[in-house]
């Protein structure tokens, strides 16, 4: 068995059945698909019997996709292995591309994304993401680039060596598996070919319906990683500014929910010389109000701009 595809499932019924035809479309005859299905209440396990022994439906409860993920990798006979979201899709050839350029020596590749705001009109927007050029894996992760579940293909054996995804984690699964896959050493490549696909559809998904949680989990993982950077001797001006680009895209974020925690959370932050008022994020108008009335006063001109 050349690759496992798992699909953590939770009362997904509208999503599932475009997930399962993505994954049963990469072509290969050497692909299983695993669905989880992880205590649904609706018709999605009806919707995944439809594609009979193509699929193998694992039941059970636990109420975490990472631990849905989980029983899928324990259950995975392909020597690598792709997660996949149950409303993510995954383009035609994205895994045999992968495939393609895999070696011995690596033990995840990943692949461009793209990221599709689903409308209630039913238009939608696309944006594709791909690494920053001439940045190395850390870096990558510092700006959140490495990578979304969808995007990586692992090693099966070298994923089980790590301890798989860490379960109970309320958000940012991906992200911290991939920042313990740097800290274990794991080989990670990246291939320019078919992406997967993130679909953005609704306020109420895992990482969207508690922005101020998000930016706990993501702040602390940050943490983590520039404590394991000092304690390697590896910390250096360019991982502390896109930490620092990171922290002001939070703050930023937390200031449309509440302005004195997002000044609170910035000065912390500056404190700490862990801002960088640099980025997507900070437009050539606010930095020039940053820089000359603060923070906050930056943020107030630019909700009222919005």
């Amino acid at each position: 068995m050349e690759a496992s595809i798992v699909i953590p499932c939770h009362n997904a019924r509208r999503w599932i059945g475009q997930s399962i035809r993505s994954a049963l479309e990469q072509a290969s005859e050497n692909i299983e698909v695993i669905v989880v299905d992880d205590a649904s209440s609706d018709d999605s396990a009806a919707e995944i019997r439809t594609f009979g022994s193509r699929v193998k439906l694992i039941h059970g409860i636990w109420r975490n996709g990472s631990t849905a993920r989980n029983r899928g990798l324990e259950q995975a006979r392909g020597e690598w292995i792709q997660f996949l979201d149950a409303d993510d899709l995954l383009a035609p050839g994205k895994i045999a591309s992968q495939l393609a350029a895999a070696s011995e020596s690596m033990d995840m590749i990943h692949s461009p994304l793209i990221v599709r705001e689903e409308r209630a009109d039913g238009s939608s927007v696309e944006t594709v993401t791909r690494p920053t050029a001439d940045t190395d894996l850390v870096e990558r992760w510092l700006r959140w680039e490495l990578c979304q579940t969808g995007a990586a293909l692992w090693r099966t054996e070298a994923l089980r060596r790590i301890g798989g995804w860490k379960e109970g984690l309320p958000c940012c699964q991906d992200n911290e598996l991939v920042l313990r896959a740097l800290q274990a050493g794991l080989r990670i490549g990246f291939v320019e070919g078919p992406p997967a696909i993130y679909r953005i559809w609704s306020e109420e998904t895992v990482c969207r319906r508690d922005p101020r949680r998000v930016v706990r989990q993501k702040t602390a993982l940050i943490d983590d990683c520039l404590a394991w950077l000092d304690r390697e001797g590896r910390m250096n001006d360019r991982y502390r500014t896109a930490a620092g680009q990171a922290c002001f895209a939070m703050a930023r974020t937390l200031a449309v929910h509440d302005i004195d925690e997002a000044a609170a959370y910035f000065n912390e932050r500056k404190n700490r010389g862990l801002i960088a008022v640099a980025g997507p994020a900070a437009p050539a108008r606010f930095r020039l109000i940053e820089r000359f009335a603060g923070f906050k006063n930056a943020e107030r001109v630019a909700a009222w701009l919005r």
